[in-house]
């Protein structure tokens, strides 16, 4: 778990100066879509208090004071992350730390919502993550997790694993200078999505009413947990 910590760190400290980019570049720019439909789905409000957990350069937290939220919390694990988020908002300077998603140091039942884009992945343990956020939410609050996984429909799952495993990690690899980085991608997508079911460990860390959405032919779900 801890050779996990220190590599994700490192990976995404190197890079973090091309990820905004190479973002919205290999996913065709379906990003956007899928930051703005999950934060929809999970009905934000301008009253709420919101926590961006692996929240990267900010997309999702950018995305949800365009929806109108205000009060909002960047935390991620890489420094350079955090560095750019500053950089691309001004409005989040004393509101960005960096954390391991296992041990947040907010009071409990601090957050109306919290948000996790594609990180989850990269936890060290799961498990420990969710009941942190169990913890730091307020009762009714919701936990809402945007997460890859691997589409059903065995033609379009086919053409998408060629493409994640084969032309994701080359462009990646090549324009990031980190092919160890888009190698892991791919990897990382399909061992989570063969050994962990999001909505059954939401329940088992308290949440009681868990829901799954799933986004542009499946390869992405939105689950939503409230406490």
């Amino acid at each position: 778990m801890v050779e996990k910590k220190v590599k994700v760190k490192k990976m995404f400290d190197a890079i973090a100066f091309k990820y905004d980019f190479l973002n919205h570049l290999l996913s065709f720019g379906f990003d956007f879509y899928w930051r703005r439909k999950a934060l929809k789905l999970s009905e934000l409000t301008p009253d709420s208090i919101l926590l961006d957990v692996a929240c990267g350069t900010g997309d999702v937290a950018i995305e949800a004071r365009k929806q109108g939220v205000t009060n909002i919390t960047g935390a991620d694990f890489s420094f350079n992350m955090l560095q750019l988020f500053k950089k691309k908002s001004d409005w989040i300077n004393g509101k960005c730390t960096q954390l391991a998603a296992e041990n947040m140091p907010f009071k409990d039942n601090t957050f109306t919502n919290i948000t996790v884009a594609f990180g989850v992945r990269n936890f060290y343990n799961i498990s420990e993550g969710f009941a942190s956020f169990f913890r730091v939410l307020k009762p009714g609050g919701k936990a809402t997790v945007i997460e890859f996984r691997m589409p059903s429909n065995f033609i379009f799952k086919r053409l998408y694993k060629f493409y994640f495993k084969n032309i994701l990690p080359l462009v990646g690899g090549i324009l990031s200078g980190s092919r160890e980085a888009y190698a892991y991608l791919p990897k990382s997508v399909e061992e989570f999505d063969e050994k962990i079911d999001l909505p059954e460990m939401l329940k088992i860390s308290g949440f009681s009413k868990v829901t799954k959405h799933n986004l542009t032919f499946g390869i992405v779900q939105v689950v939503i947990a409230i406490k």
